[in-house]
């Protein structure tokens, strides 16, 4: 296959990147950089009050208002077009919504050591092992935001600053866990529980794909592991990764994207 073939046939593929809690478009800069150099069109998306999109995360008290950013961009995908949908982290959530309502516009939803539960409802989902993936990792990490006032529930939700370098970046870059600790907002810790899915037709239609992190110290690997065993993909692949191969390995990440959608026939 000549050169301008086989990037005419990349440019069909079209990835959409979704953050995790706490990121926003930017963190994907790496793997967009290598993705568009090989001829794929891609999309990074700022979920509500995530990167630079400027809602107040004391305002988002639901899951739909959250994800609506994605939401309106897949609404407005042509009739014919489809996407590769690619989530990190608490995107998983995003991803899995999108596969109920619009499975009709995905070529594959690919989780990298995202949540992927498939149930109803996101708010419940302790697996058999009593792990709850709203949290992903020990509790203890997180600090909660009381932007609402001490005597209501918490309206955001964040890594403790002391612990970022150690829970999410750990194999990365100096540079980019540092460029991470002046670019992470809050979570709108209202929206992340109450989630809830739309029943939805055709998703299992969808090939889905797991990227395992096997280095990561907040979404552990046996964590990833059960939670596979719930629902498992069409797919499992695996990086030598902290929480983040955008940043630690994104080359390997790269590759494994390229990958997934050469492994399984994308109609």
């Amino acid at each position: 296959m000549s050169k301008s073939a086989s990037s005419s046939k990349h440019e069909q593929l079209h990835f959409v990147l979704v953050h995790g809690a706490g990121h926003g478009a930017w963190c994907w800069y790496k793997i967009r950089t290598l993705l568009e150099g090989s001829g794929y069109k891609v999309t990074c998306l700022d979920l509500k009050c995530s990167g630079i999109e400027p809602t107040d995360f004391n305002t988002v008290f639901t899951f739909a208002e959250y994800n609506e950013p994605l939401t309106t961009f897949m609404s407005s995908l042509p009739t014919n077009e489809k996407v590769v949908l690619v989530g990190h982290s608490a995107g998983g959530r995003s991803v899995t919504s999108i596969l109920r309502e619009f499975p009709d516009k995905l070529h594959m939803a690919i989780y990298v050591t995202a949540v992927m539960v498939n149930t109803g409802n996101l708010t419940s989902m302790d697996d058999e092992d009593g792990n709850n993936y709203l949290e992903l990792g020990d509790a203890d990490a997180y600090e909660l935001i009381y932007g609402l006032g001490p005597d209501q529930p918490p309206t955001g939700i964040m890594v403790k600053p002391e612990l970022r370098r150690i829970v999410l970046y750990n194999l990365s870059p100096i540079e980019d866990s540092t460029l991470a600790s002046m670019l992470l907002r809050p979570a709108p810790a209202r929206a992340l529980r109450s989630v809830r899915l739309v029943e939805g037709r055709g998703a299992e239609s969808v090939p889905r794909v797991f990227i395992k992190t096997l280095k990561d110290k907040l979404f552990r690997p046996e964590k990833q592991e059960s939670m596979i065993k719930q629902w498992p993909p069409s797919k499992v692949f695996t990086t030598e990764s902290d929480h983040c191969p955008f940043f630690s390995t994104p080359d390997a990440l790269f590759g494994l994207l390229v990958e997934a959608v050469a492994s399984i026939k994308c109609d």
